[in-house]
């Protein structure tokens, strides 16, 4: 019996770390601005199944025709709505800085999603692609009119505002493009239109690398903090399943064409992606890029074509935010990776956000919840303590009919009587030998949905406990709640009934030590439902003593004790009563 919960903690420590060793990103790049590249190169089509990263196109043999509709310099244009100040340019129409206003990176500036100082090989968001290499080059590197805007801003904190990029040259190409911006949800509606003299061209939206922003960095860079960050990945909804594709796995399988209901990339807590595109061929592939100290970050590039030039294709590109997700698609939540406890990890998303509605603390919601689910699994708990009191009581009968059958090999048929003999001891007792083991089983999913809410949730992220802890999202930087988690861990071992053997109890003394190292990195959020918990069951351990009284453990006489008095009874028995 012992050796099943010994199991069973040991197999929940390996599920927590198995899980989070499954995203082990690159270091995290340190992200410095540099003034957006003049021009952007795409990489044309290629009709190979794993296309190569983007080359620079090469110079043209001949000047190119001179434009007949567009601006004179190159120049940007600013863009704010509620939620972000997005930076577009005139050469080529497109994005060059998406700034999240209610989100900040490590330096205390908004968070940028656009990779800056992106390289002149590397396009970025809504650049187009079409066959003609020569065509690709001169529509995003040509000086496109801007219309919406006044003096090269454009307001957009109340309601829908666009810009619209125009462009036509002396040889007959003709492009117009047009960006409306939604002022609250982060979406942006894209149209698109190529002609080339008489012929209408169907251009490739092309996305460039991203994300810009890893979301939880953690401090240190360890191998440890690596695992609670996912880095960019591909992510799309086909035929009702998601589909994720690493970093690592993407020229295994760059290509995807079908009926998506979103397709994009997207990181630990940011995504772009095209909402309800419909019908698509999307193409992937590694774009690595420098970051400090020699190293490398991979990034994905995508970029998706569809079957007739673009019309209102809505992108998304902003924050994995629960309610924010829902309200622009049903399916969009499940970009949020929960799990395979997702069910369950929502509705512990919705109670939290409810508690934090009230105190106003994400810290002190986290321990509200905590209780709350303490409370609720406290039968599970009692029962549990209960029944292993029980076993552990009858453990000197247990031994004493294990001994009598020590000699005999485990195959030998003889053993069965053992078997037995222990069945009818618990029958007669009123002991369940699976029941310590069930009610811990059936606390495991809440505490596996728990910790992938708590780790998957932007919420969290920048939001301050109190005292040292600033960000829930991150690891304590002074190490104070993991130690202090430890501490109680080593207490509720110390405490809980056990009826295992000397090294068994050196194990499970063990466990502590396991998890605190684990934990030492985990985001501090997560790590205060952990303490919080063990205080709740430290607790609850000394109620259920108290409420059982304490053990009564039955003593096995010696053998030969035993025969003497049945002896001692039999004569006894026989005997006549003194008159």
């Amino acid at each position: 019996m012992e050796r099943r919960i010994l199991i069973a903690v040991i197999l929940s420590f390996l599920v927590l770390y198995a899980y989070q060793t499954l995203f082990v990103p690159p270091p995290p790049a340190s992200r410095t601005e540099a003034p957006p590249p003049g021009a952007s190169t795409p990489a044309t089509e290629p009709a190979a199944p794993s296309p190569p990263p983007a080359p620079a196109p090469p110079a043209p043999s001949a000047e190119p025709a001179p434009a007949v509709l567009g601006e004179a310099a190159e120049r940007e244009i600013v863009v704010e709505t509620s939620t972000v100040t997005a930076t577009l340019s005139n050469r080529g129409g497109r994005i060059v800085r998406w700034q999240l206003e209610g989100y900040r990176d490590e330096g205390g500036a908004p968070v940028d999603l656009v990779p800056s100082a992106l390289p002149a090989d590397e396009p970025s968001p809504f650049l187009l692609s079409v066959d003609n290499e020569e065509l690709t080059r001169r529509l995003n590197t040509a000086l496109y009119r801007v219309t919406g805007d006044t003096a090269g801003r454009v307001d957009a904190r109340t309601s829908e505002a666009s810009v619209v990029f125009e462009f036509e040259d002396a040889a007959g190409l003709r492009a117009r493009k047009e960006l409306r911006f939604d002022p609250r949800t982060y979406l942006i509606t894209f149209s698109a239109e190529v002609r080339s003299g008489e012929a209408t061209l169907n251009p490739t939206v092309l996305w460039g690398p991203g994300l810009g922003d890893l979301g939880a960095v953690s401090a240190g860079g360890s191998f440890f903090t690596g695992n609670y960050i996912q880095p960019p990945q591909a992510i799309f909804h086909r035929d009702g399943d998601v589909t994720r594709i690493a970093a690592t796995n993407i020229g295994q399988q760059p290509v995807q064409e079908g009926q998506f209901r979103f397709a994009g990339i997207d990181d630990h807590y940011f995504i772009a992606t095209a909402v309800n595109p419909g019908q698509a061929r999307l193409e992937f592939r590694l774009a690595p890029l420098p970051g400090p100290g020699g190293a490398t970050r991979q990034f994905i590039a995508q970029s998706i074509t569809f079957p007739e030039p673009p019309q209102d294709v809505r992108f998304f590109f902003g924050p994995k935010q629960f309610d924010l997700l829902r309200s622009i698609d049903a399916e969009l939540v499940r970009a949020i990776n929960f799990g395979v406890f997702g069910w369950l990890a929502v509705p512990l998303l919705g109670a939290l956000q409810w508690i934090q509605g009230y105190v106003g603390n994400w810290g002190w919601a986290i321990v509200l919840l905590t209780i709350a689910i303490n409370l609720t699994i406290f039968p599970l708990r009692h029962k549990s303590v209960v029944s292993m009191r029980k076993m552990q009581a009858l453990q000197p009968q247990l031994k004493a009919i294990q001994d009598r059958y020590k000699e005999l090999k485990v195959t030998d048929p003889a053993r069965q009587k053992m078997n037995t003999e222990i069945m009818n001891l618990y029958r007669e007792k009123g002991v369940n030998p699976a029941s310590g083991c069930v009610p811990m089983l059936l606390q495991f999913p809440v505490l596996l949905a728990f910790y992938s809410m708590l780790s998957q949730s932007i919420e969290l992220r920048g939001a301050e406990f109190g005292w040292w802890i600033t960000d829930l999202s991150r690891p304590d930087p002074y190490y104070v709640v993991p130690v202090l988690m430890a501490v109680t861990m080593f207490w509720q071992t110390r405490i809980t009934p056990t009826t295992a053997d000397p090294s068994q109890q050196r194990v499970m003394m063990l466990m502590p030590l396991l998890f605190t190292v684990f934990f030492l990195w985990a985001p501090s959020g997560l790590v205060i439902y952990w303490f919080v918990s063990n205080l709740w069951a430290i607790g609850q351990q000394y109620f259920t003593n108290w409420l059982i009284g304490p053990p009564a453990v039955a003593m096995v006489r010696p053998p030969a004790e035993r025969r003497l008095k049945k002896v001692g009874e039999g004569r006894t028995g026989g005997a006549e009563k003194p008159s």
